[in-house]
């Protein structure tokens, strides 16, 4: 209110008197937040979680003359938009009476939300046990250990295999006493937690509405199809949704000509992509009206090119929905205006994404624009 009055107080005819404004009234007031963090204390650490800024990627929106937005997820407590998810599906636990305090959650995890479950279940006191693919960034594990997180790698196999790390969480949560799988790939609550949070903090942030194009890539499916399903529902349809997706994800083909086929090998990106439909994308699949395939070649390039020209420090699932969003953008038209997710940053990767011989190794550092080798400060 006092910063109101200021703005009001104060002439804007001459440089003097528009230096000697509040910042507030230059930029505006923090509109996208829900729970008034600009004024209010929120409820420990799982209060702050989402409410991320969206932010315009101003040189891509130059190149295609239209206005491409980033969802900062990177700014919730956790690092990451998996932090919605874990929230939500803790809660869900807590409320079906699945867990009690001092009790354990367990998880199957990429990486991301795992790290969301350690904070939450830190800032709720429950224990943690992760079960994760031993292909994930070494960043990832000493961080989640960090937060207190019981880690167990396992070799990677696909979902069909008993031993996959998913099973595996699940067989293990049976064994323990007051213990919960939070199973986040088909508990549907995962996606609830972007019907309620990121689709309304969309559709406000753009002005009621004034968007044309989603798009994200999906590895649980919550993201994208709890906010596939707000804003298609508070559009009436006119908003549309795509699909972006990795090399070796089956979804592309499936989107395309009806096949469960996978697109090339794999990919550089971690936690997105998938061989089937979970329980979370399937009720909401037919929302979705196209996909986008991403080869890893186009990621690598975005990821130095958002550092460079943005100055926005992203991992390469965050890199692949912004070259999916410049797609988006071609296709609909200049004057377009398209939201993606900027899933996390890029500490987490940085051990590969800024090593030369990683990017050597993986036949990508040729994609990385000669003037931009300059951030390619490992060996």
């Amino acid at each position: 209110m006092l910063a109101r009055q200021l703005c009001r107080a104060l002439p804007a005819r001459s440089a003097s008197a528009l230096h000697a404004r509040p910042t507030s009234c230059l930029l505006g007031a923090r509109a996208y937040s829900r729970v008034g963090t600009d004024n209010n204390v929120v409820r420990a650490l799982v209060g702050a979680v989402g409410n991320t800024p969206l932010i315009r990627l101003n040189k891509v929106s130059e190149e295609t003359g239209c206005d491409i937005m980033g969802k900062a997820e990177w700014m919730n407590p956790g690092g990451s938009v998996k932090d919605r998810a874990a929230l939500y599906v803790v809660e869900h636990a807590e409320k079906q009476g699945l867990i009690k305090p001092g009790g354990t959650v367990v998880e199957g995890t990429a990486g991301n939300t795992g790290i969301g479950l350690a904070h939450i279940c830190r800032s709720k006191g429950y224990n943690l046990v992760i079960y994760m693919p031993n292909t994930q960034s070494q960043e990832k594990i000493d961080l989640l250990r960090m937060l207190g997180a019981d880690v167990r790698p396992v070799p990677a196999v696909p979902f069909t295999d008993p031993q996959n790390y998913n099973h595996q969480a699940k067989r293990f949560a049976e064994t323990l006493p007051n213990a919960v799988w939070t199973n986040q790939f088909d508990n549907i609550a995962n996606r609830l937690a972007h019907i309620e949070t990121t689709g309304p903090e969309i559709w406000r942030q753009t002005e009621g509405g004034k968007l044309d194009g989603f798009i994200c890539s999906t590895g649980t499916g919550g993201t994208l199809a709890g906010t596939a399903r707000y804003l298609k529902e508070k559009s009436d349809g006119r908003v549309k949704v795509f699909i972006a997706d990795p090399p070796g994800s089956v979804l592309y083909a499936y989107k395309k000509r009806g096949v469960l086929e996978r697109t090339g090998d794999s990919s550089i990106t971690e936690g997105i992509g998938q061989g089937r439909l979970t329980d979370n994308l399937a009720p909401d699949w037919d929302l979705v009206d196209d996909a986008i395939h991403v080869p890893d070649a186009k990621t690598i390039e975005m990821i130095f090119r958002l550092l460079d020209e943005e100055g926005v420090f992203v991992g390469a699932s965050s890199a692949m929905n912004v070259v999916s969003a410049v797609e988006m953008a071609k296709q609909l038209g200049p004057g377009s205006r398209i939201v993606t997710v900027i899933c996390d940053g890029a500490a987490r990767y940085q051990s590969r994404l800024f090593s030369r011989s990683w990017l050597e190794g993986k036949d990508l550092l040729q994609h990385v624009p000669k003037h931009l080798h300059k951030y390619i400060l490992l060996k």
